[in-house]
């Protein structure tokens, strides 16, 4: 018979000891993209724009689906501090059976990649780069997203040491396999841009296929319902959209406006964006950790403990993100010269550096915004956020960053201003929502019977 948990009132202490393992597999995700970056770069501008963008271009694919899984965690939370450890688990397969479906449209996907691509201002080398790229990076979309699946369903139950291991150890193998497979170590070929591909899709694969089976062995086999599964879409495709389409606002940013600045800016943009997710991933890391204590407080009947873990959660992020944007504001040429190899480097460096200083403006917006979307995430409250979030991405950011650059001509580094504008709106939004508190009536999980 189930029983409803009571969890510790949460503070700091409590959500660093949850946070911890999230920001160390959240920073392990960065430095795989900082490798794969870093370790092209010497092979001039398009090789570092074609990896850069490539990758963004890999996420936006599976974005989707991505957000859906975050949604594990909210029923796995809620079920796990109701006392009824196999409902939790059943979200954890029905997470595995989102990432095999994934993995059927990445195949899908697979044949128009050169079609989509040319209707892209990429210069011809940066396009050839970039499809072979993408056509590595693809054949492990469903292992992405099964590591994230099973992270969050792990997190629910207030365990986030296994993402942990599983992210650290994808990290391991794809910084080795970088190494081995970019320039050709110990005899093997000097794959360049599509070394770097196929190290992150082994890298992904081995360390999925660890997870799963240490998922298998941890509990006993469940029996699985069609109604919950759709349940569990019900909620996350609102998560999964919201996800995708600000995230896709953003590679229209990169891939439409930056790109049509030049091959300069596009490199400068990437290199900005892989320094921010230093910052980014670990204060996603702190707000996911505020949505597992969100999730267990209203599992456990105590929705008056949400405002406080919230305002708990906001602080933490805020703070990480000031402290990052301050070195960011100290040494901007230093930290994007770690970029800037090869040729066009002094280039991508001036553009950069400069950029980089409007990037600590959005950082903090960005703390306030995520961390109130994964609150509202842990309550299920998921569609109201979705549209606030496509109204502001496609309504406000992608446009007017496309009319002031093709009708007004503004230049790479003003551009970046529509993000802050972008992400200020949007943490107000995401504010006043969580102040009216529609979460509160919202019922994620099913009620038990009897």
């Amino acid at each position: 018979m189930s029983s409803a948990l009571s969890p510790a009132p949460a503070t700091l202490r409590s959500l660093l000891t949850l946070a911890w393992p999230i920001v160390l597999s959240r920073a392990s995700q960065t430095i795989i993209g900082l490798s794969d970056t870093l370790l092209v770069a010497h092979l001039g501008k398009s090789a570092l724009a074609a990896t850069a963008t490539g990758a963004l271009n890999a996420l936006t694919v599976l974005m989707l689906p991505l957000g859906i899984s975050f949604i594990v965690q909210s029923f796995s939370a809620q079920l796990h501090a109701r006392g009824d450890a196999a409902g939790a688990r059943r979200f954890g397969w029905y997470g595995l059976l989102l990432a095999a479906l994934t993995q059927l449209g990445c195949l899908a996907v697979w044949p128009h990649i050169d079609g989509v691509l040319q209707h892209l201002p990429y210069e011809p080398e940066v396009r050839t780069l970039m499809g072979g790229y993408l056509r590595i990076r693809l054949l492990s979309g469903g292992a992405a997203v099964g590591i994230e699946a099973l992270s969050s369903y792990f997190g629910g139950l207030g365990r986030t040491r296994p993402g942990m291991v599983a992210s650290v150890a994808a990290m391991v193998l794809n910084v080795l396999g970088n190494w081995l497979l970019i320039d050709g170590h110990f005899g093997l070929p000097a794959m360049g841009v599509e070394g770097s591909a196929l190290a992150s899709t082994l890298a992904a694969l081995a360390a999925f296929v660890g997870f799963f089976l240490y998922f298998v062995v941890q509990g006993p086999r469940v029996s699985l319902s069609p109604r919950e599964f759709l349940r569990m879409l019900r909620y996350g495709i609102p998560e999964g959209f919201n996800w995708f389409f600000e995230f896709g606002s953003f590679v229209f940013f990169t891939n439409v406006v930056m790109a049509s600045l030049g091959t300069a800016a596009l490199a400068a943009m990437n290199s900005v964006l892989s320094i921010n997710s230093l910052s980014f991933m670990p204060a996603f890391g702190l707000a996911s950790a505020g949505a597992i204590l969100v999730g267990q407080a209203i599992g456990a009947g105590e929705k008056d403990a949400v405002p406080r873990i919230l305002w708990l959660t906001v602080r933490a992020a805020v703070c990480w993100q000031a402290a990052v944007g301050t070195l960011c504001l100290l040494f901007p040429h230093a930290l994007i010269s770690l970029f800037a190899e090869g040729e066009g480097g002094l280039e991508v460096a001036h553009i950069g550096a400069r950029m980089l200083r409007v990037a600590v403006a959005w950082a903090v917006f960005d703390a306030c915004a995520m961390t109130l979307t994964e609150a509202l995430r842990g309550a299920g409250d998921t569609f109201v956020p979705m549209m606030a979030r496509i109204a502001l991405a496609w309504l406000l950011f992608a446009p007017g960053s496309y009319v002031s650059v093709h009708f007004f001509g503004w230049e790479a580094v003003p551009a970046l201003s529509w993000i802050v504008l972008h992400l200020g709106a949007l943490a107000l939004t995401l504010f006043v929502r969580f102040r009216l508190g529609a979460w509160r009536r919202i019922t994620l999980v099913e009620p038990a019977p009897g």
